[in-house]
């Protein structure tokens, strides 16, 4: 089973990213860990990268795809995956599947969680970042990480007017996916604003269909 999942961000994508990943065995392909885990690393992609992550801009496709067909090369894939974070364009839907072509395989279905952008503004910038530990957690905890004890941070590409600058690059390169996605007959779209187990439910009886 081979699985994108469309959402804004913030809409919970990596959360039933996650589930999936523990229900059916799939691999998960997020472009956002391997972004920030090359930015945590310093390298060479992580320094490019970085700049257009702090101000809420797209990565640039050359690099994200590059990445990305590294990824779908790897045994682990073979079972099957889920992309979480890419594509976000239509250019990079179309790159996506020729490499898919070259591999041999295919999509099976596109799952888009809808949610109110408003929603998504206070849920991202409630977020906060133990550096340390790495552990994410929300303003409602307190100031100080509760594993840890230090000071707890807010991720610069979670700050609110960047967070509502990627949520119009969302709606500008990213929403027309849904069409593209409709057009190819493998698109569901599932409604993001309910607690996270009702979410799951559909999302589980949409794959498992």
């Amino acid at each position: 089973m081979n699985i994108i999942l469309l959402g804004a961000p913030g809409s919970g994508k990596g959360t039933q990213a996650a589930k999936l990943v523990e229900a059916f065995g799939l691999a998960h392909i997020s472009t956002g860990d391997m972004l920030r885990a090359a930015v945590s690393a310093g390298t060479a992609l992580g320094r490019e990268a970085k700049k257009y992550m702090d101000a809420g801009d797209l990565v640039p496709d050359q690099v994200l795809i590059g990445m990305i067909k590294d990824r779908l090369e790897q045994p682990d894939v073979e079972k099957g995956f889920i992309l979480d974070g890419f594509p976000r364009s239509t250019s990079q839907a179309i790159a996506l599947d020729e490499q898919l072509a070259e591999l041999a395989r295919s999509l099976d279905v596109a799952i888009a969680i809808d949610i109110d952008p408003e929603v998504v503004v206070k849920r991202i910038s409630s977020r906060r970042f133990c550096a340390p530990c790495n552990k994410i957690t929300n303003a409602d905890e307190g100031e100080n990480c509760t594993d840890c004890d230090d000071k707890l941070e807010i991720r610069a590409d979670d700050k609110e007017d960047v967070v509502r600058k990627r949520l119009a690059v969302y709606e500008q390169s990213t929403a027309p996916l849904i069409d593209y996605y409709r057009g190819k007959g493998i698109l569901t779209t599932v409604e993001g604003d309910r607690p996270v187990d009702a979410v799951w439910q559909e999302i589980k009886e949409i794959v498992s269909s």
